[in-house]
């Protein structure tokens, strides 16, 4: 049976998934299963609507494909690419606040963290007055080329990206035969196991080593973009605490903080404020943001839902930057009763949000996020 590989795979993988360490409760393992969900189909598109010597750009993260503490701020892009090929990368820069690329040498696996090739975004292109851009590269080893969005607004409208090969630009793939059906079913088996073993071993690389409730100072992002500094932590927090997140607003170009499940994903971030950027955050008359992380519904406009989840990941994302940034920069972080936020929280009552106007957040969350996946 062609699909057999790819069967015998989802179920190694629905094991990898079933005996994960931090599996507590049954919405954990429920959550897990919709994750391998999520991959299985992600591995699926990645395998079968790919030519290697006819690139297109795929999407291999999304809020259904989630992977790698995926950026709700972000748009995902990326094909691989053969050594000794011309390709040329054409688009027309849209609104959003951030347009990287970048040359990883390799795959993510559960032991190796790939090497930046390259990693720029475009202000190290030339720009036309109309948005559009060309950047010709041929690479000498095996890479995979990304290319991001980044959203400070989710209100900004998309540009347009495409990818050829130079060589191959104006002919056709072979048809498609039972052997590469064969091969397809087997690689997207292969894709699969790797990935959940892979991002069930990252985060202890970077995360899990780092005493609770806290967060890093900002950082160069370990193997990723040249010009975007993170700031990382995990917390656990019991019912009645509340984390307070406090930092600077900043003068980079993008901002954004995000919470994470024990699954190294994003928490729903359409449904939920499980994220904010600089655009969605409120600024405290101080020049601060504090934001506060939290089960129980405290009545702010700065709330990051946990949905649910007693642990999980914390991270801050500046890119686009100027400067180097420094301790002073990044976040300080409290854990307190919930009971207590407003009387420790300096600005508390010019946080406080309606229950009408939370509904209304989310819902311009669920709306500019179904424009930006259909624009």
């Amino acid at each position: 049976m062609f699909s057999q590989p790819l069967l015998d795979a989802i179920a190694e993988a629905e094991a990898l998934v079933a005996a994960a360490p931090h599996i507590e409760t049954e919405a954990d393992l429920a959550e897990g299963l919709q994750y391998l969900a999520g991959c299985i189909a992600g591995c699926l598109h990645l395998a079968f609507d790919y030519d290697r010597d006819h690139p297109h750009l795929q999407s291999g993260t999304g809020p259904f494909t989630k992977m790698g503490l995926d950026n709700p701020d972000t748009l995902y892009f990326g094909t691989r690419v053969v050594p000794g090929h011309e390709y040329v990368v054409r688009g027309r820069r849209g609104q959003t606040t951030d347009l990287s690329f970048q040359l990883l040498g390799g795959e993510y696996t559960d032991a190796n963290v790939p090497p930046s090739q390259a990693a720029f975004d475009d202000r190290d292109l030339q720009v036309a007055a109309d948005g559009s851009f060309e950047w010709r590269i041929t690479p000498d080893a095996p890479s995979q080329l990304l290319i991001r969005e980044v959203y400070n607004d989710w209100s900004a409208r998309r540009g347009v990206l495409t990818v050829e090969r130079t060589d191959t630009a104006g002919t056709a793939p072979d048809p498609v035969t039972p052997a590469l059906l064969r091969r397809r079913y087997e690689v997207a088996g292969r894709q699969l196991v790797q990935r959940v073993k892979t991002w069930l071993a990252f985060p202890q690389w970077f995360y899990l080593n780092l005493p609770v409730n806290t967060m890093v100072a900002p950082r160069l992002t370990p193997g990723g973009l040249a010009t975007q500094y993170s700031s990382v932590g995990h917390y656990d927090l019991g019912p009645d605490q509340a984390m307070i997140i406090t930092l600077p607003a900043s003068d980079a170009p993008y901002l954004g903080f995000q919470l994470g499940s024990l699954w190294y994903i994003s928490l729903d971030y359409i449904n939920h404020q499980t994220s904010l950027n600089g655009t969605q955050a409120q600024v405290d008359p101080d020049g601060k943001i504090r934001i506060v992380v939290a089960e129980r519904n405290p009545g702010l406009t700065n709330w990051c839902e946990t949905t649910g989840h007693r642990r999980g990941y914390l991270q801050f994302r500046w890119q686009r930057l100027s400067r180097e940034l420094t301790a002073a920069d990044g976040p300080t972080v409290a854990v307190v009763g919930a009971d207590e936020l407003p009387r420790v929280l300096p600005y508390h009552e010019s946080n406080r949000i309606s229950p009408e106007h939370w509904r209304e957040r989310i819902a311009l969350r669920q709306r500019q996020i179904a424009e930006r996946m259909l624009g």
